[in-house]
C-alpha cells in the first residue's frame, strides 16, 4: 500500500469517528527513544525513518515534523509521500501544538493513541482541543486498524546483570526508590521507562534492537512492587530472583486494569514523571488519585554511576577500542586495494567488536557514511544504495557496542586519501572544538549549557554550527542515550539533558560540521565526570576521556591548533597508545605508534 493510499484510508477512519486531527509520535507504550518494528507506525505511514518524528494528518493536509539531525534524509524519503516536511526550531516553522491548534475547527476532536503519547504532552492536547470548545479521542488505535501485516509485540527473555557488572544490588536500588518515594509524599509510584525498570531491578532483555530492555512496567506501593511484563519472557531462574527481592509478577497489559481500580480508589497519592507515562495510564491513575509530577528517582540514581560501573566502563571502552584500532588498520590497508562499500565496511567493524569478550550486541545501528552522506548526520547505509569507497575524501562512522561492562558510542572521521584543504581545515575546527570541552574544568553545579560554547566556540566564531546537541548522556548496558546530563547550549525541556554534573556521569563529546551535498565531520569520544580539586571557589570537577581510539592525524592542520590543543592531544594520544598497545599484535602496534605520534 503506497503512504497515499494509508493516509486515504486513514481519513475514512477519522471522518467515521468525527476525528479532525489525528497525531502519530514515534513512541511505544514507555516513551522509548527507539522502538520496537511493532511500534514504528509514523514510519509506516510516512516512509521517514529517522528515529525522531511526529506525523499529523488532517482532512486535507499531511505533516512531518523532525529535528536537524534529519531534515536532509527527511526530505529525501518524504518525496511523492504526501507529508510535508516542518523543520522543528527553524524560524517561521510552527511547532506541532501550534499547528494542531490553528487546523482545529471550533468544537473539533483530536485523535491519537493514548499509550503512546505521554501525559504531559496529552494534557496540552486536552487544552487545546478544549480552547476550542472540542476534545480528545484516544481510546482507538487507527493505524493498527490499517497496518494489516504489522510485526508482534517484541518477546524476549529477561537476564540478571550481576552485581560484578551492575555494582549494587537490586534490593539496594528498591531501598533508595521507595524512600525517594516517601519523600516525594506518595504511597503508589509507577514507573514505565524501559531503561528505569532495566537499571532498578538489574535485568536485561532485547526488546528493541539494540536496547537490552523488557517490554515491562513497574508498580511499587507502600508494602508490595509488581513487574508487569509478557508471558514467556521470565524463565524460573529470574522468577525466583524478583521473588527474592520482593517483585510479584502480572501479565504485561494489566497494569491498565490496575491502574483504573487504583484510580477509582480514594486516598492515594501517585509519584509520576508525566513526560514518561503514557496518557492512558495518567488518565486512568488520575481520576482518583492526588498526582505528584516529578522526574523518575531512578533517572538521577542510573545516571552516576558507581564505582564498579565506573570501573567496568574504563574496560568496555579498551576492549571498543581494541576492536576500533584493529579494524582502522584493516581499513588502512584495504581502502584503494578492495572493492568496498559504506556496509562492507561497517560490517568488518562490527565482525572486530563481536570477537572481544563479552561483547553483548551493537549500542546502536552503525552510521557509516562516505563523502556528501555523512552530511546527513544520522545517514543509514543500504546494501542496495550504498556508496562505494574510493582512496580520497571523508568517511564518519559511528558506531559502538554493549559489553557486559558497559556502553560505548564512538565516531571517527578518516581521511581515506586526499582531502581538499576546506575539508582538512573544518576537520580541524572539529578536533578543536572536541578538544576545549575535553579539557574542561569546572566547578560544582556546572551544567552542560553552561559548557557548550566550549565546543562550538570554533565554529560560532566563523558563524556556523550543527543542528544538535554536542552530547548526550550514556547508559550502562542500556539505551545509548541517557539524561539528564548532556551538552547543548539552550534547553530542550522534553530531552531532560540540563542537569549539573555530577562525578560518575557519562556524556559523549561530539561537535561536528555538516556541508549538505558535500562533506561531514564528526569526532565523538565520551567522558567521565570525574572529581578535579578543592579550591577556596569550592569544589571542582573535569572530564576523563575513556574512549580509546587515534583521532587520524593525517587530516589535521596541525598549525591551526593552539599550543594547548597540541597538549590535550598529545596527552590523548599517549594514552590510547599506552592503553592499547600491549593487546594488539606487533604491526598493529607499529601503525598505533604512528597514528598516535606527537604533533
Amino acid at each position: 500500500m503506497s503512504n497515499t493510499r494509508k493516509t486515504d484510508a486513514l481519513r475514512a477512519l477519522m471522518a467515521e469517528r468525527a476525528i479532525d486531527i489525528y497525531i502519530i509520535p514515534t513512541a511505544d507504550f514507555h516513551e522509548s527513544e527507539y522502538v520496537g518494528d511493532h511500534f514504528k507506525a509514523r514510519k509506516f505511514m510516512t516512509g521517514f525513518t529517522g528515529s525522531a518524528g511526529i506525523a499529523v494528518v488532517t482532512k486535507d493536509r499531511a505533516g512531518l515534523w523532525t529535528d536537524g539531525r534529519y531534515f536532509i534524509q527527511a526530505e529525501r524519503e518524504l518525496e511523492g509521500s504526501g507529508f510535508s516536511l516542518f523543520r522543528m526550531g527553524e524560524k517561521n516553522v510552527p511547532t506541532v501544538n501550534a499547528f494542531v491548534e490553528e487546523m482545529l475547527p471550533e468544537g473539533g476532536t483530536v485523535g491519537f493513541d493514548g499509550r503512546v503519547v505521554n501525559a504531559s504532552w496529552g494534557r496540552k492536547l486536552r487544552e487545546i482541543a478544549e480552547k476550542k470548545h472540542g476534545k480528545l479521542s484516544c481510546t482507538e488505535d487507527l493505524v493498527g486498524r490499517i497496518w494489516e501485516d504489522r510485526p508482534a509485540l517484541s518477546l524476549s527473555r529477561a537476564w540478571i546483570l550481576g552485581e560484578a557488572y551492575a555494582g549494587a544490588p537490586a534490593s539496594e536500588k528498591l531501598r533508595r526508590v521507595r524512600e525517594a518515594v516517601r519523600e516525594k509524599g506518595a504511597d503508589l509510584y509507577l514507573l514505565t521507562s524501559l531503561d528505569d525498570i532495566a537499571w532498578l531491578l538489574n535485568l536485561r532483555g532485547d526488546d528493541a534492537a539494540h536496547f537490552p530492555i523488557l517490554l515491562s512496567y513497574f508498580l511499587m506501593t507502600a508494602d508490595a512492587c509488581t513487574l508487569y511484563v509478557q508471558d514467556g519472557a521470565l524463565t524460573e531462574e529470574v522468577r525466583a530472583y524478583l521473588a527474592e527481592n520482593g517483585v510479584d509478577t502480572k501479565p504485561y497489559s494489566a497494569v491498565y486494569e490496575d491502574a483504573d481500580a487504583l484510580g477509582a480508589e480514594s486516598g492515594h497519592t501517585v509519584l509520576l514523571d508525566l513526560s514518561r507515562v503514557n496518557y492512558r495510564l495518567y488518565e486512568a491513575l488520575s481520576a482518583g488519585c492526588e498526582v505528584v509530577n516529578a522526574p523518575n528517582p531512578t533517572q538521577r540514581m542510573k545516571c552516576v554511576k558507581n564505582a564498579v560501573e565506573a570501573e567496568n566502563i574504563r574496560k568496555a571502552h579498551v576492549q571498543d577500542g581494541i576492536a576500533m584500532v584493529k579494524w582502522l588498520y584493516w581499513l588502512d590497508g584495504v581502502i584503494g586495494k578492495e572493492p568496498h562499500t559504506e556496509v562492507t565496511v561497517s560490517d568488518r567493524l562490527e565482525a572486530f567488536r563481536r570477537a572481544r569478550p563479552h561483547f553483548l550486541d551493537l549500542s546502536f545501528g552503525t552510521i557509516s557514511a562516505y563523502g556528501a552522506n555523512a552530511a546527513m548526520m544520522h545517514y543509514s547505509a543500504s546494501p542496495a544504495s550504498c556508496a562505494v569507497l574510493k582512496p580520497e575524501g571523508l568517511l564518519l562512522v559511528d558506531s559502538g557496542g554493549h559489553y557486559l561492562e558497559g556502553t560505548t558510542d564512538i565516531t571517527r572521521t578518516i581521511a581515506l586519501g586526499p582531502i581538499t584543504e576546506e575539508e582538512r581545515r573544518f576537520f580541524t575546527i572539529v578536533l578543536q572544538c572536541n578538544l576545549n570541552l575535553a579539557g574542561a574544568h569546572f566547578p560544582e553545579g556546572v551544567n552542560g549549557q553552561n559548557l557548550d560554547v566550549l565546543a562550538r566556540g570554533p565554529l560560532w566564531n566563523l558563524g556556523l554550527d550543527y543542528r544538535c546537541g554536542t552530547g548526550h548522556g550514556v547508559g550502562y548496558v542500556l539505551n545509548v542515550h541517557e539524561g539528564p546530563n548532556g551538552f547543548r547550549w539552550k534547553i530542550v525541556p522534553e530531552r531532560q539533558d540540563s542537569a549539573p554534573f555530577e562525578p560518575g556521569m557519562v556524556t559523549t563529546d561530539e561537535p561536528g560540521i555538516y556541508e549538505e551535498g558535500r562533506f561531514g565531520i564528526r569526532i565523538e569520544n565520551e567522558l567521565l565526570c570525574v572529581p578535579d580539586r578543592e579550591t577556596e571557589y569550592g569544589r571542582y570537577l573535569k572530564f576523563e576521556t575513556v574512549t580509546y581510539c587515534p583521532i587520524d592525524l593525517d587530516a589535521v592542520d596541525v598549525s591551526m591548533l593552539t599550543a594547548r590543543e597540541k597538549a590535550l592531544l598529545n596527552e590523548y594520544h599517549r594514552t590510547v597508545y599506552e592503553t592499547l598497545a600491549p593487546h594488539l599484535t606487533e604491526e598493529e602496534a607499529a601503525w598505533l605508534a604512528h597514528e598516535t605520534r606527537e604533533v
